[in-house]
């Protein structure tokens, strides 16, 4: 079986925790790992090679957390392939493209990359079920057994493995009544034989099929994706050889090829028109974290006052006096509360938010004013995972910004100029191979160079160990726009 892993996202609901370059799938929020970490641990046993479909922007931070994770766990798939979107259009296109890749015959797990399962004994066991009926000609789906009302997911009408019907998102009046007549059911209330009792399951956005059985529902019920999606892929030639990584192929869909795709979801495309769907009903621990509130409910537990989420080795536990039901995520801050209740307060090093319980759906509102008077909040954090390694801005006032620059073995900055600033580049350790315009000269650690605003240059690191580098950009304007690509092996614009 084939994991299709969905992992785009634009990283709003758990601002500031996630941004744009850096959504909650990527996000270490557990145990030091990513969602996207425990997702490629929890479908290793499952699948024997993982489909990661995501956009150009997020594919080295991808690809980074994948090797980490190949490294240091015996459980994951050897095999893995990227297929890189330049621009999104919603989950049909994206497991369509996917799919055209593959052969008709493959069984794929359609899975997103920043949900949660705390029962994998479940989890296996639902997905077992759900190959099985896949390998017989049905499209899967699953659905999750709700624990409470919730108004954030889609709900699935279920009867057995019969789908009945998908309800849009509720309101909270038609939520409980959902929740309330599967109670009536688990009691033994309702008057209808077993077999025809109707259960609401939560869409999980999880599904299980063969390829050629997808792709012909597709082209019977959205035809125009399905050939905007096949002209797409003729497009796209060879894939891309990757020898440094155990990676084999990674696929890019051209940006004019995949603006001509129609936008819509897999639900909307096919699931909800084909009359060959199923739904496997399961409990087994499912979030999908889009909330501080979700955050809290899986961080929370009985021996403590507060849910508490320490990120970072130099993270300081927070101070507590008469303060109960509280969100706390903690960085190297001290953070202390006094007499407060129902409040989630999440720190990072550039930005802190402070809510009341139950009202973490009004983010979103948040990062729409962030975007309007400080954009690049919404944007990135303060370290910046690059390619090539990381970045982290220690000073950026009028005039001047601080960065401590991290180049991995290997790693080489594209061939680039500014317009407006001038730049100072001091080595702390490592060794930098340094062009400015036509020189290329070795710099060693307690040496620095000077690159004067226009100059067209380069950093790389050739060495076998991390290049740390300290860089003072002096000007008027220090913005990354500022940035005019020459030349990239990345194949960034």
């Amino acid at each position: 079986m084939i994991n299709i892993l969905l992992s785009g996202g634009s990283g709003t609901r758990l601002w500031p925790l996630s941004r744009t370059k850096l959504p909650k799938q990527f996000v270490r929020l557990f145990d030091n790992q990513s969602l996207f970490q425990k997702t490629l641990d929890r479908n290793a046993p499952l699948c024997h090679t993982t489909l990661v479909v995501t956009n150009s922007e997020q594919y080295f931070l991808a690809l980074d957390q994948l090797e980490e994770q190949r490294s240091v766990s015996t459980r994951h798939t050897q095999h893995s392939k990227f297929l890189l979107e330049p621009v999104g259009r919603n989950t049909a296109p994206a497991i369509a493209l996917a799919c055209m890749t593959l052969d008709d015959d493959d069984i794929v797990f359609v899975t997103t990359s920043d949900h949660l399962v705390k029962d994998q004994s479940a989890y296996e066991n639902a997905v077992n079920k759900a190959k099985n009926l896949a390998e017989q000609g049905y499209l899967v789906t699953f659905g999750i057994q709700p624990t409470h009302p919730e108004t954030g997911f889609g709900y699935i009408e279920a009867s057995g493995n019969d789908v009945k019907s998908f309800k849009e998102k509720p309101d909270l009046a038609t939520a409980q009544i959902y929740l309330e007549q599967n109670n009536d059911r688990h009691s033994g209330l309702d008057p209808e034989s077993e077999a025809d009792k109707t259960t609401y399951l939560w869409n999980s956005g999880m599904f299980c099929f063969k390829v050629g059985t997808f792709l012909t529902e597709l082209q019977k019920y959205s035809p125009e994706i399905h050939q905007a999606c096949s002209d797409a892929i003729k497009t796209t030639g060879h894939c891309e050889e990757r020898s440094d990584v155990a990676i084999s192929q990674t696929i890019r869909i051209p940006f004019d090829a995949m603006q001509q795709i129609p936008e819509d979801s897999i639900d909307y495309a096919v699931m909800e028109k084909s009359d060959k769907v199923k739904v496997i009903p399961c409990d087994m621990g499912w979030s999908d974290l889009g909330s501080f509130d979700a955050l809290y409910d899986e961080t929370k537990t009985n021996e403590q006052p507060n849910a508490v989420l320490l990120r970072g080795q130099n993270a300081q536990q927070p101070i507590s006096i008469d303060s109960q039901n509280n969100l706390i995520v903690a960085r190297d801050r001290q953070i202390a509360l006094i007499d407060v209740h129902g409040l989630m307060i999440v720190d990072t090093s550039d930005a802190i938010l402070i809510s009341q319980k139950g009202s973490s759906q009004k983010v979103k509102n948040v990062v729409a004013e962030i975007k309007k008077c400080k954009p690049e909040l919404a944007e990135i954090h303060r370290i910046a995972h690059r390619p090539w390694g990381t970045y982290e801005v220690l000073v950026d006032t009028e005039g001047y910004k601080v960065k401590r620059i991290v180049v991995k073995p290997n790693g080489r900055l594209s061939l680039q100029k500014h317009y407006h600033r001038n730049e100072h580049w001091i080595v702390v350790s490592g060794t930098a191979k340094v062009t400015v315009d036509s020189e290329t000269k070795l710099l060693r650690p307690n040496e620095s160079t000077y690159i004067k605003m226009g100059q067209i240059h380069r950093l790389e690191n050739d060495g076998k160990i991390d290049l740390v580098m300290i860089e003072v950009q002096v000007g008027e304007y220090t913005g990354e726009d500022d940035i005019v690509r020459i030349e990239d092996i990345y194949s960034r614009n």
